[in-house]
């Protein structure tokens, strides 16, 4: 069926989801026993809520409402819970909403889980349950203010003393939890687009090109750092004291520092550079679930270039709160524009050729001809490895889109691989 892509189920807001969220409650429902649900800040989102509420309970199961919240949120509430599902599409636009089951660690449905739930949906089983086994939806209030207080386990109150922080929550699910936490830590906060808005005041992802606002009120309020979050706050990024916006790599070696570890993972996008840095990298497809799957076996830091940062002993589930908490920490100690200056960093090159994945054999073949790399690795589509850098090209599991992403130690060159494999790509899928 295929109904999952690289981070659970994502659609268009219409009937036709709305219908999907009523078999995925029925599914969930059947397996698992106890369920909580949460939702980010998305018109769709109450209506998914109920869709999902009714499959679950029409099946037996408990089912408990935490409201609106950070996925991360949600995923520490999961533990006392058999399984958890989050409504939000994430960074895509608002018109998209989705699906996302967790597990108690808080770590996405594995392959076997997904494949589980598509089976119970393909089958279109009518599950019976009689009137008197039926339960009532439950509400729960305080998930925001439990994981605020894990996250103060580890940044108590005063670590941001003296800091001054511009917040942009796009006016998604962090809009209330990051701004409260950072408050308590002791910094000064100044929120940017900190209400709930589903439609959201700008493209959501976090990416420089979205965060012109928040580099400039970093400028303008001599704060000495930006933080911007998603639609549902799994992911983060920075803007340092001179409103300029630090790469996803040169955050993965900064968050990698200041977890203590020498041993993390992270993905096959992410920079060279990581590895001449001294860290003992474990890599692997691009996406959240596969960071931490490759955790759960050892691993005391993983994270990805887009803003997904796992910190293990809270959660199995990409963290953007306690994210914030952690950069807090770093920028007390030293002027973040120092400190990702000192961090090496080559020209990398990101984009993508609309297209759809059934290509990809033809486009392998027409690039090994054109580019002749010195070697490849498919663990995620087809990376070109060559001399003086890289080439990655891989479908995207959210979009219909194949994507790009080089890197070389000469700007030119990174350009030159990327162009020519974008006329490449784009030739193939014409």
């Amino acid at each position: 069926m295929g109904l999952f892509g690289t981070s659970g189920i994502r659609r268009l807001a219409n009937r036709e989801l709305i219908d999907l969220a009523f078999q995925v409650g029925l599914a969930v429902g059947n397996i698992y026993s106890n369920i909580v649900i949460g939702r980010d800040t998305r018109t769709s989102g109450s209506v998914l809520n109920h869709a999902v509420t009714t499959g679950v309970l029409a099946v037996g199961a408990r089912c408990t409402d935490v409201g609106v919240l950070p996925t991360p949120t949600l995923a520490f509430a999961a533990r006392e819970f058999e399984a958890a599902i989050m409504i939000t599409a994430s960074h895509n636009p608002p018109q998209y909403n989705g699906l996302k089951m967790l597990n108690p660690d808080g770590s996405a449905f594995s392959y076997e889980q997904q494949k589980q739930i598509e089976d119970l949906i393909s089958c279109s089983a009518d599950i019976q349950t009689s009137w008197d086994k039926m339960q009532s939806e439950m509400v729960c209030t305080h998930a925001i203010e439990n994981h605020i207080l894990r996250i103060m386990q580890d940044f108590p109150a005063g670590t941001g003393k003296g800091i001054k922080v511009v917040v942009d929550s796009g006016c998604g699910a962090a809009y209330f939890i990051t701004p409260q936490l950072l408050t308590r830590l002791g910094c000064q906060v100044i929120p940017l687009n900190c209400y709930p808005n589903g439609i959201f005041p700008h493209e959501i992802e976090p990416i420089e090109a979205n965060l012109k606002d928040l580099m400039r009120a970093v400028k303008e309020t001599g704060a000495n750092l930006g933080i911007a979050h998603d639609g549902d706050a799994d992911r983060m990024m920075v803007v340092d004291d001179l409103g300029r916006f630090i790469s996803g790599d040169k955050l993965l070696a900064i968050f990698s520092q200041a977890s203590g570890v020498k041993n993390i993972v992270t993905t096959i996008d992410a920079s060279m550079c990581i590895e001449e840095m001294g860290f003992v990298v474990r890599r692997t497809r691009v996406g959240d679930p596969y960071v931490s799957e490759e955790l759960k076996k050892s691993g005391g830091f993983g994270g990805e270039p887009s803003g997904s940062w796992i910190f293990p002993l809270v959660s199995f589930c990409p963290d953007g709160i306690y994210a914030a908490a952690q950069i807090i920490a770093v920028a007390s100690r030293q002027k973040l524009s120092i400190l990702a200056d000192s961090i090496p960093s080559y020209p990398v090159v990101r984009g993508n050729v609309s297209g759809i994945s059934a290509a990809m054999g033809k486009i392998q073949q027409e690039l090994m001809q054109g580019l002749k790399p010195v070697s490849i690795d498919t663990i995620d589509g087809l990376k070109l490895i060559f001399k003086d850098g890289w080439l990655l090209v891989r479908p995207s599991g959210t979009e219909p889109k194949i994507r790009l992403t080089t890197e070389s130690k000469s700007k030119d060159i990174a350009q030159g691989y990327y162009e020519k494999g974008k006329q490449i790509i784009a030739e193939c899928v014409s």
